[in-house]
């Protein structure tokens, strides 16, 4: 990325000021604006997260919030209430309390001398879910927002579940939290109450990992922010961001086609980032973009915005397989709505180990019963439900995961083909357990015979019906079930096959069911339905280059202790444990403005003994240490999710330390009964 070495304004930044909420709490945040006397009154940008202005974010925040402001905006970070710098306690996830908040902050921006009366809201991740959600709230001054990585229906598209299955990042993500909620706040900002503060935090934020778990299907727990819920509430403009390796693409796709306001579409190559620092690349410059964007809604300039397509998307290209990529190769393509006119549902009927559109198998003749019951092994080189571009968390070669699934492929491609939305797979189908999921993969193979996975889904068979009240399955009961796999961009081009894949498990991605299941497939009257793409009509659509990315040189930083990434597949021959250790290691490093060091380092590990599906076995401990001249906080978190087939059962573990003395320690024991998961 290039840095900027000039903008438009000159940027003031006031480094910590606090905002007054109606209950007495004060909010932490730091502020970017133009020079008033250059520009006047402008309008006010919110991100509002609950990540840590002042040291976690604040390289990132570094490189694009002084960019806004230097084209005209007041550009604000602000902590969540219980985060950071900021009052109070943090007990979850887009509470009432944390929107109601957020109508405080923007209210409060719209008042301020600075400020013209006109918001945006803008995030990434919490932050973008939060900037939909306000946005349904529909506050005065709110005029647009930017969205990335987030999504509108909490329970089908996040962290937590997958088509009604249980997804390992619900333990990851609740360890990662347990871990933000254990860090201290700033004594330098907050003067000696740092510590009562601290350890109320740690006493009461709570075991997250525990209250998602008592929400296992679609109740009005997950609900609560999902604006599916009724997409006519949000009444500003909406530009909707996010990546084919990231987890939130198909929110895009649903926002573009059910939202009633203007609204963009952009997806990228990228995992969990903003696309100027997208990875894999190609970044692009969304900073430019977001300044656009803002010019239109936030100051109503005639820029021609909403003359260009309404989706913008990268038609990614074949690859061999790799667990990290540094660029996709692809080209940029553009839809005028959603859905496209340019693509049409093409289905390929599932026949013994073939897919083939030339015998539809209406006649009965094709239809065979073919069975699988996968080993808990397949799963084990998915990659992360949500790429952090933290390598290597991509799939890996889909050819040893196949050995224990159905496989049906296409003959040889003999010209491209072309996909873009989401792939659909319909199974006649039965089980021989009350409880079953059924994970279905589409892969690209190459002529090597290597197999890149290129989209999958899941389905709780037990959800069939919808998540809002699942029902068992009868054994033996023919069922019909439609799998939706995560909506992409793809180019298969000749020479290769296109390739479904369907197991019974795909562990650690997913929590397996109870008992080992085996699914019965009837061919014939089974079929996947891919969203081909006309290229012939499409590509005459203009898509407008994008400006290499850019942004404002992050603040200085000094290593102290090297990071580490790594993922360890390892199979004992002995006992037969199969375990995946995962090493996050962000190292130590010193905020040279501040004079704070940091050193962070997660390790997760998840196991599973032969094929005993009451043996997964997941924990994640994490350790985390501030430290300034004398000053030292650090605090260490544990959490252990393990199962049999009625129950699943939590124990975490926190240890904080001042110096070298232990200030508290806290366990908690869990048992959650399992609910058709």
């Amino acid at each position: 990325m290039r840095t900027a070495e000039s903008l438009p304004y000159e940027v003031f930044e006031t480094e910590h000021t606090t905002i007054p909420l109606s209950d007495g709490a004060e909010l932490a945040a730091r502020i970017w604006r133009p020079n008033p006397e250059a520009v006047g009154a402008v309008p006010a940008i919110l991100e509002f997260i609950p990540y840590r202005k002042r040291d976690h974010t604040a390289v990132r925040d570094s490189v694009h919030h002084p960019y806004l402001a230097g084209h005209g905006y007041a550009s604000v970070r602000v902590d969540l209430r219980g985060s950071g710098e900021s009052d109070g306690i943090l007990t979850d996830e887009y509470l009432e309390q944390e929107l109601s908040d957020a109508e405080e902050v923007l209210a409060w921006l719209a008042a301020q001398p600075w400020c013209s009366g006109r918001t945006g809201m803008m995030g990434i991740s919490w932050g973008g879910f939060n900037a939909l959600q306000v946005a349904a709230r529909r506050p005065e001054s709110l005029s647009a927002i930017v969205t990335v990585c987030s999504t509108d229906d909490r329970y089908a598209d996040d962290v937590h579940y997958m088509g009604g299955c249980l997804l390992g990042d619900n333990l990851s993500w609740a360890s990662t939290m347990f871990s933000f909620n254990a860090c201290p706040p700033d004594p330098e900002l907050v003067g000696p109450r740092w510590k009562d503060m601290w350890i109320e935090r740690m006493r009461h934020s709570g075991l997250w990992v525990e209250k998602w778990l008592r929400h296992q299907s679609r109740d009005s727990y997950w609900q609560h922010g999902s604006i599916c819920e009724d997409y006519s509430a949000v009444q500003c403009p909406v530009l909707a961001v996010s990546g084919w390796a990231d987890g939130y693409s198909n929110a895009v796709f649903r926002l573009m086609e059910r939202l009633e306001v203007p609204r963009k579409g952009l997806i990228g190559p990228w995992s969990h980032k903003y696309p100027h620092q997208g990875q894999p690349g190609p970044a692009v410059g969304f900073l430019q973009e977001m300044v656009r964007w803002w010019d239109r809604w936030l100051k109503d300039a005639d820029n021609g915005v909403m003359d260009e397509p309404m989706l913008r998307t990268f038609m990614q290209d074949t690859v061999p397989p790799s667990t990290s990529y540094e660029d996709r190769p692809g080209r940029w393509v553009g839809e005028p709505s959603w859905p496209s006119p340019h693509v049409d549902a093409v289905t390929w009927p599932l026949l013994p180990g073939r897919l083939d559109r030339t015998t539809v198998g209406s006649d009965g003749t094709t239809a065979t019963a073919l069975t699988v019951r996968s080993p808990l092994s397949v799963g084990q080189f998915a990659g992360k439900w949500c790429s952090y571009n933290a390598p290597p968390d991509l799939p890996y070669d889909q050819r040893e995961e196949d050995g224990g699934s159905l496989v049906f492929d296409t003959d040889e491609l003999g010209q491209p083909y072309e996909i873009l939305g989401a792939p659909e797979v319909e199974l006649d189908c039965s089980v021989d357990r009350p409880v079953a999921m059924v994970a279905a993969r589409l892969s690209d193979v190459a002529t090597d015979g290597s197999a890149t996975r290129v989209t999958y889904g899941l389905l709780n068979l037990t959800h069939r019906d919808g998540h809002g009240q699942p029902q068992p399955l009868q054994p033996g009961r023919r069922y019909r079930v439609r799998i939706a796999l995560n909506g992409v961009a793809q180019r298969f081009p000749a020479g290769h096959r296109i390739r479904l894949s369907l197991s019974t498990s795909y562990w650690p991605l997913a929590w397996p069911p109870p008992e080992p299941v085996r699914l019965t497939v009837h061919t014939g009257s089974s079929r996947l339905t891919l969203p081909l793409r006309r290229t012939a009509d499409s590509d005459d659509v203009t898509v407008r280059p994008f400006d290499p990315p850019e942004g404002c040189s992050p603040l200085p930083t000094t290593p102290i202790r090297p990071g580490e990434q790594m993922w360890r597949v390892t199979r004992d021959l002995v006992d037969y444990v199969s375990e995946l250790e995962v090493i996050k290691d962000s190292g130590g490093y010193l905020l040279d403005d501040i004079g704070l060091t940091i050193d962070e380092r997660v390790e997760e590990r998840y196991s599973v003994r032969a094929n005993q599906f009451a043996s997964p076995r997941g924990e994640v401990q994490s350790r985390i240490r501030f430290s300034r001249d004398d000053w030292v906080a650090s605090a260490l978190t544990r959490t252990v999710m393990t199962c049999d087939v009625d129950n699943f059962y939590v124990h975490a573990e926190l240890d904080a330390y001042h110096g070298t003395e232990r200030v508290l320690s806290l366990n908690w024991s869990h048992t959650v009964p399992r609910e058709g998961v």
